[in-house]
């Protein structure tokens, strides 16, 4: 393939709801470029873009697919993303090396849940957005309520840059406000009949042309005074107010078509040539560091990772965007984050799972490698000579839906764990982690979607067999009164026994706690816990009733119970221990013997000094549609959360709660079902407090009796 410069080349992430069409565009836009000869469907589950045996069955993209079409000498980059909410990492690494977002709508739905999402992702990353109206062939397609819902949710510069003449069964013709033409397509695509606009349409494109003019002249001051100079600009001086409007957010053009019946795509094809950005228009990337790096192709080569795949024979797959300079086969290259040489041993492009072999890649343009040492998602390869941190990650959003895993075979356990990290290789927003506290193998993902893929995959691709279920939750146990205990550790089992006798007594940590004056205090260990909160620990013995090189084994003892507390067996946090008393055997006394004594005299302890139990409570933030907010606070109070304040944002409302995690299991879902996908929430840890009396006899009831049933 011709290499293309950095200026022939358009980088365009299809973004959106799931079945607005993304798919079906892609195989026309595809299809219109002359790279394939034949449109496949997602129905007939032979499309370029969802070519993966999961995609195939459930008949929606789950992950994003790297293809190029060309157009007008110019190569374009399409990366189709996923539309649930679900996948959204796909999306949010895909518009980190998109020049332009396509953000197809529904002509029969309008606005969904699903589009919102998609343009929260584009506001982080500060994309440019074009709208495409789709499906305006469907006897329900309303292209003027959807552009109004388009302007209430996203504001007055989203701005019509065409509208359909006859939306509907039979749709194919379209008014072009930029040509100022009446575009006719045949059914299947191809370049369309132009005319000039009939009476009966004039007005409103007139009226609608001279507010895309004021919107494509507010990209820069020069355009502004031509326009105000002229009362008009010319065909190339709109493409140019579109270009720069774009890149600074400050237009968005709204197109029409039909991507099934590939209506209005070689005009995309076209706008997209014309009007949208080359990745050198664009702003400088920033290093960590505070380094720039326009996207030059004469410039020190460097690269940043966005992706990475597993693909049948071929492995590993590392998908990139060139930043700077000139990528060629067999270039060494420094990965920033290791620091260690990484050589470039082949490069491809793709379409789907098709590949072509390639010897260079310039700036701006998209393709993939494989057989990379170590380098992740969100590594930056570099010339060795430049020294920076690299480009910034990519944000990982935080997990909203977690579940405890197991395979129904114990046998499998470790094949199941290298499977779920080779899975997290390639999805970053799936978090792996094998907790130690509550001994299970966690899954962190964004929601049950995301869980459900994860699966298929394992049950369909590996042949393994797994139950998924809500995760304990990591409370925390501690005391609320003072309270002393002894215990004595005798045993006598022939040849040498063991013996240690302890005293001691326990009260909360707070910070200015009050010591006692009936116990003299020789010497203080304070231990901050890795679970967080405190052990201080006082050695209060005189006269010599245990010998100093015991009082290690007593804390050791007093330590694995913290670590396993007396209450449910969760950590447990904010002791203060006095050992002021005990005894010892000449013969007998001896390590274990104390670590076991001061071990037992803790929990006799904790047992009487008014033990609660702590659970962990979120900081909640829930965006939600107005007329759904009665429904979401009905909800958090049935989940024992305390409504914090309430403030808008746009069309929505969002709601600040403090609720504790117990309560917290799949509200995910729960919270789509109430909005109808519409509400979003974060959660962000808060701090442990204890739980009411009822919920801790419901826990120590639970724990007993599973104690009882792991010793049966």
């Amino acid at each position: 393939m011709k290499v293309y410069k950095t200026n022939e080349i358009r980088n365009v992430a299809l973004v959106g709801g799931a079945k607005s069409g993304k798919t079906t565009l892609a195989e026309a836009m595809l299809f219109e470029g002359k790279v394939i000869t034949r449109k496949g469907t997602v129905d007939d589950r032979n499309s370029v873009s969802d070519y993966r045996p999961i995609e195939q069955e459930k008949e929606h993209s789950v992950h994003s697919s790297l293809m190029h079409t060309l157009y007008d000498n110019k190569k374009i980059n399409l990366i189709d993303n996923p539309g649930f909410a679900d996948y959204v990492g796909e999306t949010i690494a895909s518009l980190r090396v998109a020049d332009t977002a396509i953000m197809l709508v529904n002509g029969q739905a309008g606005v969904e849940a699903t589009t919102e999402t998609a343009w929260r992702q584009t506001v982080k990353t500060e994309s440019p957005v074009v709208f495409l109206v789709n499906q305006l062939d469907h006897h329900m397609a309303n292209f003027n309520d959807t552009v109004n819902a388009l302007a209430e949710y996203f504001g007055e510069k989203v701005t019509v840059a065409q509208y359909p003449v006859n939306p509907g069964e039979g749709f194919d013709t379209i008014i072009d406000l930029v040509l100022m033409k009446q575009l006719k397509f045949k059914e299947g695509g191809g370049e369309p009949e132009v005319t000039d606009i009939p009476e009966s349409e004039m007005d409103r494109a007139n009226e609608l042309h001279l507010k895309l003019i004021e919107n494509a002249a507010e990209g820069s001051e020069e355009l502004m005074e031509k326009y105000f100079e002229q009362d008009t600009l010319t065909i190339e001086e709109m493409r140019e107010g579109l270009r720069l409007g774009l890149i600074s957010r400050s237009i968005f053009p709204v197109l029409a078509g039909s991507a099934k019946h590939s209506i209005g795509v070689s005009r995309l094809l076209d706008f997209i040539s014309k009007s949208c950005p080359a990745p050198s228009d664009m702003p400088a990337h920033e290093t960590i560091d505070g380094q720039s790096f326009r996207c030059d192709e004469n410039a020190k080569p460097s690269l940043f990772v966005f992706k990475t795949s597993i693909e049948q024979h071929l492995g590993e797959v590392s998908y990139f965007k060139v930043c700077s300079g000139v990528i060629n086969e067999g270039m060494d290259l420094v990965d920033s984050r290791t620091e260690n040489k990484e050589r470039i041993t082949q490069l491809f492009l793709l379409n789907g799972k098709n590949r072509e072999k390639i010897n260079q890649v310039v700036a701006g343009d998209i393709a993939t490698t494989i057989k990379l040492k170590d380098v992740r998602t969100g590594d930056t390869l570099m010339d060795g000579g430049i020294q920076d941190g690299g480009f910034p990650k990519i944000e990982i959003p935080d997990p909203l839906y977690i579940v405890a895993i197991k395979a129904e075979n114990s046998a499998d356990d470790e094949k199941m764990g290298a499977i779920l990290h080779e899975m997290h290789k390639t999805d970053p927003t799936l978090g792996i982690e094998y907790s130690r506290e509550l001994k299970q193998q966690l899954i962190k993902s964004q929601g049950e979607f995301h869980i459900n893929t994860v699966k298929w995959y394992l049950n369909k691709a590996n042949n393994l067999e797994v139950e998924l279920y809500t995760p304990k939750v990591p409370y925390r146990e501690t005391i609320t009164k003072i309270a002393n205990a002894d215990y004595r550790h005798k045993k006598q089992s022939g040849g040498a026994g063991q013996f240690g006798e302890v005293h001691l007594r326990i009260q909360p940590y707070e910070e200015n706690y009050p010591k006692p004056t009936d116990i003299p205090v020789r010497g203080t260990e304070e231990h901050a816990l890795p679970w967080g909160g405190k052990l201080i620990f006082h050695n209060c013995i005189v006269g010599g009733a245990i010998d100093a090189r015991f009082m290690p084994a007593i804390l050791k003892g007093i330590m694995e119970r913290m670590n396993e507390g007396p209450l449910t067996g969760s950590y447990a946090r904010d002791i203060v221990v006095y050992v002021y008393d005990g005894k010892m055997h000449p013969v007998d006394s001896n390590e274990i013997s104390f670590k076991l004594a001061g071990r037992n005299a803790f929990s006799m302890a904790f047992k009487s000094a008014g033990p609660k139990i702590m659970e962990p409570v979120y900081d909640v933030e829930i965006m939600v549609p107005e007329d759904m907010m009665g429904s979401v606070m009905t909800d958090l109070q049935g989940r024992r959360g305390m409504i914090m304040g309430m403030d808008s944002k746009g069309k929505n409302q969002i709601i600040r709660a403090k609720v504790p995690g117990a309560e917290m299991a799949r509200y995910a879902t729960t919270l789509s079902s109430i909005t109808s996908g519409r509400g979003v929430f974060s959660m962000k840890f808060d701090q442990y407090q204890q739980v009411p009396t009822d919920v801790q006899d419901r826990l120590l009831k639970e724990y007993e009796e599973a104690s009882k049933e792991e010793e049966d």
